[in-house]
């Protein structure tokens, strides 16, 4: 699934491309693929509608349109909004290629020019937002995320929503109402980076420890961006261009190659039913703590 990284390069390139181009008419291919309204007001309501700045939430993305209407999109497992114009010969990108039967909603705009939402796996959604409702009401869920990493994340954030919290680190990272938008492949290298291993209970992490991984949260996250993201399998962005950091990463998908600091071989383990990356050595596992016993006269 697209992970914040992901999310913001292709809201950064949808803002430039998109912005001041007006909504000419809408085809819904898959009706599934849009969340709210039903059909036929998602499509009519969009017509007319010219594009303003382009927002993330998490993994959401929310397109502002003029006369405060706005859409709303969440890529989940292989969703991609490319532009595309169809006016030129296609020219052929590696990892670019989409079959027709992936296309689920077209949006034409009056630059001649289509945003094509696609969507292999069909998890995809997309809301339209009419004037006087904000996001978070056609979208509940909006409501529920925590903080944006990229800025308001702090290590006496952490230490308070993990206070109670006996499950590994790891999962309470993947957490969408602690943190929004950190998922699998940079929770597990923003851990690595910590020298943190992923099973830790969320607890027993001291403060000290807590500043150092919010400082690695970010400092990955930032460097995925600027790598365009992760491409595993579908992502690419508002162009049709696959991300790269997944050649840069520490742990992430490279189980039984060598730690790219120590050497020792990079192991796989399951947490929460997701998949964690972590160095036996850089990342020791922590200690169980010893049951005090005590002793009578």
């Amino acid at each position: 699934m697209p992970e914040l990284p992901e999310v913001e390069t292709v809201r950064r390139g949808l803002e430039v491309s998109l912005k001041g181009d007006t909504i000419t008419s809408v085809e819904v291919l898959r009706e599934a693929s849009v969340q709210y309204p039903d059909v036929e007001t998602f499509a009519s309501k969009l017509v007319g509608h010219k594009f303003g700045p382009v927002l993330r939430r998490g993994k959401y993305l929310l397109l502002e349109l003029d006369r405060g209407a706005g859409l709303a999109c969440h890529l989940r497992m292989s969703g991609r909004l490319i532009v595309r114009d169809e006016r030129k010969p296609a020219k052929k990108k590696a990892g670019s290629a989409r079959q027709p039967q992936f296309l689920r909603v077209i949006i034409f705009l009056e630059s001649g020019r289509e945003l094509h939402f696609e969507d292999m796996r069909v998890f995809g959604r997309l809301w339209y937002k009419p004037k006087g409702a904000s996001f978070e009401k056609v979208i509940p869920t909006l409501a529920e995320l925590g903080v944006e990493p990229l800025e308001n994340l702090s290590a006496a954030y952490l230490k308070s929503a993990f206070s109670k919290k006996i499950q590994a680190v790891k999962t309470a990272l993947l957490d969408q109402r602690i943190i929004a938008g950190v998922g699998n492949i940079y929770a597990d290298e923003s851990l690595f980076l910590s020298r943190i291993h992923p099973a830790t209970p969320a607890r027993d992490i001291k403060l000290a420890q807590l500043e150092v991984l919010v400082d690695n949260v970010k400092k990955v996250l930032e460097r995925a961006i600027e790598s365009g993201g992760s491409t595993l399998r579908d992502y690419s962005d508002s162009n049709g261009v696959n991300g790269n950091y997944q050649h840069e990463a520490f742990v992430y998908g490279r189980e039984d190659k060598p730690c790219r600091e120590c050497g020792a071989l990079i192991e796989r383990t399951k947490l929460g039913g997701r998949s964690s990356h972590y160095c036996p050595f850089c990342q020791p596992k922590p200690r169980k703590a010893k049951s005090r016993v005590r002793a009578s006269k």
